[in-house]
C-alpha cells in the first residue's frame, strides 16, 4: 500500500500583497485562508512598515 501524497501543483495560489510573488496554501492557513495576504511574517512586517509610513 503506498502513502497519500498531495500534489502540489493543485494547491490554491495566492499573490502576495507586499512583495508580489505567488504562494500556496498550507495546512496552518486552512480555517482562515480567505484572509491570508502576505507569505511570510517578513512580508507581513514590510507591509506594516509600508502602511504606517503612509
Amino acid at each position: 500500500m503506498t502513502p497519500k501524497r498531495t500534489d502540489k501543483s493543485n494547491l490554491p495560489q495566492k499573490i502576495c500583497a507586499a512583495c508580489g510573488r505567488p504562494f500556496a496554501w498550507r495546512k496552518k492557513w486552512a480555517r482562515d485562508w480567505e484572509s491570508v495576504k502576505t507569505c511570510s511574517d517578513r512580508c507581513k512586517g514590510d507591509l506594516r512598515r509600508t502602511n504606517r509610513k503612509a
